[in-house]
């Protein structure tokens, strides 16, 4: 391979990269996502709505286990922590 197919090839690579991030960037704004399969299905806002409220229980979790771990708390204040988390 001589130097100037090497350059070809390098450019072809940048242009094909550049219209692969345009496309992936298109369809994040649009609301537009793919499957595992790569078929390409709207992301409706009941969707919206469930990840949202997954995300937001998630992050209280999070903080309540943030608390437990950073707290000097006695050993039973720390299992009654544990069940109330169980019992969610």
């Amino acid at each position: 391979m001589n130097s100037y197919e090497m350059v070809a090839a390098i450019v072809i690579a940048c242009c094909i990269t550049i219209v692969l991030r345009a496309k992936y960037k298109y369809m994040a704004d649009s609301g537009i996502i793919e499957d595992k399969d790569g078929n390409k299905k709207p992301l409706n806002s009941h969707d919206n709505k469930q990840q949202l409220l997954e995300v937001k229980e998630l992050k209280q979790r999070v903080q309540t286990l943030e608390r437990i771990a950073t707290d000097n708390n006695k050993a039973i204040d720390l299992d009654r922590e544990i069940e109330q988390l169980r019992s969610k």
